[in-house]
């Protein structure tokens, strides 16, 4: 990091978003995002403006002829970290395109003239990036993250369908017609996750394209949804034996196996809802056809 960015940033954090020097009121965000090969984190400030509910930083580099390190970075990944004033909150990077990102550009050199002058200097079209808070993702009719979130929601509903049909099984004397509603409820849960997976799966190849530095998560995810196909069918063989089960046991590989499937789901909706709520299906090459479900 240049050793100015350093005084920038620590006058910055000092003075609750404010600075002196060039940057002498103008508004000022830090932006912190993840090398494209180092994969460390790295902190810039930057000159903003507010869209509405999102703000917009300009890939200026002062005229200069490449893009600065920051705009690889949030191309590769868009998780991003913003700090404006005290405030810090985590926020998805998406660089506008044609009409939008020159109606943009144009209302920033007016308001501020030297962006004018960078772009004068040099043959590059300078990038626009829209940053959007984590929770705000740009409105969408069919937001992609946000059909993940619902699907994992309904998946949760029926494993506790499941407990719940495994109880009353139990309690209720382990009747022939409970024991093949709890199986018929299982194999209804085993069949949807199956369904997902290879939803997700196929949509993962467009996801890595868009965002190359998502790459190791999305692999990591990968190797998740085959083993939660091995607790799949591992639950499917414990309800399949439940006539024979101890109540104790078959509650406990349940817990367990429940617990497995939670974690999946928690981790890729902390990790993924953000970046996929700034995509649509016909983003992920499926145009009309609902968003790629989740786990």
């Amino acid at each position: 990091m240049p050793d100015g960015n350093v005084q920038i940033i620590e006058e910055f954090r000092a003075n609750e978003g404010r600075a002196g020097g060039k940057f002498e009121g103008v508004p000022l965000l830090l932006l912190t995002s993840t090398g494209r090969r180092s994969g460390r984190r790295h902190t810039t400030p930057l000159a903003y403006r507010s869209d509405g509910d999102r703000l917009l930083v300009f890939a200026s580099y002062a005229g200069s002829d490449a893009d600065p390190a920051w705009f690889h970075n949030v191309v590769a990944d868009p998780r991003v970290t913003i700090e404006i004033g005290a405030d810090s909150f985590d926020a998805t990077a998406i660089p506008l395109e044609g009409e939008e990102r020159d109606r943009m550009y144009a209302a920033q050199s007016e308001l501020v003239p030297a962006f004018a002058d960078y772009q004068r200097r040099t043959t590059r079209v300078i990038p626009v990036v829209a940053l959007y808070r984590e929770g705000r993702g740009r409105e969408r009719a069919q937001a992609v993250g946000d059909f993940l979130t619902n699907v994992h929601a309904e998946l949760r509903a029926d494993l506790a369908s499941v407990r719940q049909d495994a109880a009353v099984y139990f309690e209720g004397g382990r009747k022939p017609e409970l024991g093949e509603q709890l199986r018929t409820h299982c194999l209804t849960v085993c069949d949807a996750l199956t369904g997902h997976h290879t939803n997700e799966d196929g949509a993962f190849p467009a996801v890595r394209a868009r965002f190359p530095g998502l790459a190791p998560l999305l692999e990591r995810l990968s190797r998740e949804h085959v083993a939660v196909a091995r607790t799949k069918d591992d639950l499917r063989k414990l309800v399949e034996e439940i006539g024979a089960t101890d109540p104790g046991r078959f509650h406990a590989e349940l817990d367990r196996m429940t617990g497995e499937l939670e974690e999946h789901f928690a981790y890729e909706e902390r990790e993924l809802v953000a970046v996929l709520n700034t995509l649509t299906p016909a983003d992920l090459g499926r145009p009309g056809s609902p968003a790629p479900s989740g786990s």
